[in-house]
């Protein structure tokens, strides 16, 4: 009876403690990212820079330091419930591959199972990150002066801040709108939460003896180099 209360209903929730957790790490890593991603994208989507440093030169002129850290909100606001919907959709995925495997025998996950359920997790993910990720991109791309309306003449930047982008963009485009680009979005996090997970296991078995678990440096080291490779 357990087993097939297991089989029909597997699910488990992130603890509170380790919700927070992620939260305050992707908070913190999103604070210091921030500003080369604005760079990255403004040098992505508009021709007028001519490389990384004109484009910092540029937007530090214009707007001061604040113009590095546009559309970081909602990216920091939302970064528990990312982590908690991709970390708890690839748990619950392996965890129904193993009583899959089980069924056969097969207590360990094979190294394309643990890629499977990274790619499920990835998937999930992009239902939250889309519209987030659509916002943050928005925002940085405003290069207005943040004091621009202030100034005889000149004309408020299009979006004041997330929410009334968000608004703007539910109005004009609907629910749809927020999705712009999340085919692409898909297939980039997908395959790479999948490498991710995969890496970061393949790792901690390596470097931790049988039946133990991995200690601090291992976690950090192994981590580290999963998110590297998984943006290569």
């Amino acid at each position: 009876m357990t087993g097939l209360r297991q089989l029909i209903f597997p699910f488990k929730i992130m603890p509170f403690v380790e919700f927070v957790a992620g939260w305050i790490s992707g908070a913190l890593g999103i604070m210091v990212g921030h500003p080369l991603d604005t760079v990255k994208v403004r040098i992505q989507t508009q021709v007028q820079y001519k490389g990384i440093i004109d484009c910092i030169a540029r937007t530090y002129k214009n707007e001061k330091i604040w113009g590095f850290f546009k559309g970081m909100s909602y990216p920091v606001l939302s970064t528990a419930l990312c982590n908690s919907v991709l970390f708890g959709s690839y748990s619950n995925a392996t965890h129904y591959l193993r009583i899959y495997r089980e069924q056969d025998g097969t207590a360990t996950l094979s190294n394309f199972d643990v890629f499977l359920s990274g790619c499920f997790g990835g998937l999930v993910q992009v239902l939250v990150s889309a519209p987030v990720d659509l916002v943050k991109v928005r925002l940085q791309n405003q290069t207005h002066h943040y004091k621009h309306h202030l100034v005889a003449g000149g004309t408020p930047p299009r979006y004041q801040g997330p929410l009334h982008c968000t608004v703007i963009i539910l109005k004009e485009e609907g629910v749809k709108g927020l999705y712009r680009g999340a085919l692409a979005l898909t297939l980039r996090d997908v395959p790479t939460c999948g490498i991710y997970f995969t890496t970061y296991k393949l790792l901690c078995r390596a470097m931790t003896e049988k039946d133990k678990d991995p200690d601090k440096l291992t976690v950090f080291f192994a981590g580290g180099t999963a998110g590297t490779l998984s943006w290569l």
